[in-house]
């Protein structure tokens, strides 16, 4: 890829590294390593900010509101929502909904897909995918009858393309798919994924939580039916999320839940659904959570994806010659096109083990089967460390890790 000189020099990791207040602090009497981004990113001041101005200044209910702040309030949670509409290019507005995570994304559309299917469909979805985007689909084919089908992985960790081949047929109604491997690091080819389903006619979901801290998907251009993800992973706040959804489809789809701001009228004999977005947002949603999304947004597109995605290739390249370099350790996935993610083992070793170690030296990374435990199956392991890296990291970091595994290694072999 080519960076614009101009926004190479705007990128400084230390600098950036300053606009995150937890990267400072000290974990058992060691400055901070954080490698869990893949689980959650941390959140930079401006982010912060944003969260705390809400609470101080105009705190209030939205939408149908008289007073100055909830209409003050209604206006930047719209904003937020346009910001999310241009980051993903949704072609509009309402089509793009606000859930409370990649998780409640997921599950409204399989929820809604449980009216729509019959017994003897088909639904496919992948070998790399994340318990979020496999247990909703088994509910949904235990409701209506239809047939679970998953794409198969190589020893590389990447999807066996010709077999998806051969799965689909006329069939087949949905296929779900993960962008990005939470973990292994792989990157699906969803393009050419999409495009595959819907010569059967098939709608495609892709799981975007993993991909979108290091790409922007342009929802458009793959013309993907739904696309989903979290805020938490891409520097916002825990619990808000997106659903983009093709107008037509999100019209189809009965709503998920019932109660206020969903509705256009209600009585006791009949009630009626409110038009998109707000058909599929029951209740009082996460306002400050919206907001700093669209916030968190603004600060990474700043920076730019483009030159995010540079960086973290180059760490992802260090770090996996500098753990290789480990006698007895393995990495899983392996797979050329990935995100800066790296899961592995020490021979003999479990992986909690070393996890605990590796956080008594100020190093934090996630370990176990990162609710992927069918990928784990494959590889006949109990689970992995996982260190997955952000732009915010520093190859100095990375050399910590390292020199923690060693040790780890030795005191526990």
């Amino acid at each position: 890829m080519i960076i614009k000189e101009d926004i190479k020099q705007m990128f400084q990791v230390e600098n950036i590294r300053k606009d995150f207040p937890i990267l400072t602090r000290k974990v058992n009497g060691k400055p901070l390593v954080y490698f869990d981004n893949a689980a959650t990113s941390q959140t930079p001041k401006q982010v912060i900010d944003v969260i705390v101005d809400y609470y101080t200044n105009y705190n209030a209910n939205i939408h149908r509101g008289v007073h100055s702040l909830s209409q003050e309030a209604t206006d930047k949670y719209e904003e937020a929502r346009e910001k999310i509409k241009q980051h993903f290019n949704a072609k509009e507005s309402h089509e793009v909904i606000f859930t409370s995570g990649t998780t409640h994304s997921i599950n409204i559309i399989s929820n809604g897909f449980s009216a729509l299917l019959k017994e003897g469909d088909e639904v496919i979805v992948s070998a790399l995918e994340h318990h979020s985007n496999i247990v909703p689909w088994q509910m949904l084919c235990d409701k209506t009858g239809a047939i679970l089908k998953v794409i198969p992985m190589s020893q590389e960790g990447e999807l066996e393309i010709n077999e998806y081949d051969k799965l689909l047929s006329e069939k087949t109604k949905l296929v779900f798919v993960n962008h990005i491997s939470n973990a292994l690091g792989t990157i699906n080819p969803i393009k050419s994924i999409i495009d595959k389903a819907h010569n059967v006619k098939a709608a495609v979901l892709i799981d975007g939580a993993q991909a979108c801290p290091h790409i922007k998907p342009d929802v458009q251009e793959l013309d993907v039916d739904f696309y989903v993800a979290s805020a938490h992973k891409i520097c916002g706040p825990t619990g808000v999320g997106v659903l983009y959804g093709k107008e037509e489809w999100l019209n189809k789809l009965p709503p998920y839940q019932g109660g206020g701001e969903m509705i256009a009228t209600v009585s006791f004999e009949k009630t009626t659904y409110a038009d998109l977005p707000h058909k599929f947002e029951a209740g009082t949603p996460n306002i400050c959570g919206g907001i700093a999304f669209g916030a968190a947004l603004d600060y990474m597109n700043a920076i730019g994806l483009e030159t995010i995605a540079n960086y973290e290739g180059e760490l992802l390249q260090y770090g996996t010659e500098q753990l290789l370099e480990i006698e007895g350790l393995t990495i899983y996935g392996t797979s050329k096109n990935k995100a800066s993610v790296i899961s592995f083992n020490l021979d003999g070793i479990h992986p909690y083990d070393v996890g605990t170690l590796l956080d008594k030296m100020g190093i934090a990374v996630r370990t176990g089967h990162h609710c992927a435990q069918p990928i784990m199956d494959y590889y006949k392991i109990p689970g992995t460390v996982r260190a997955s890296f952000s732009f915010y990291n520093t190859k100095e970091e990375i050399d910590v890790l390292v020199e923690g595994v060693k040790k780890a290694k030795l005191m526990l072999s």
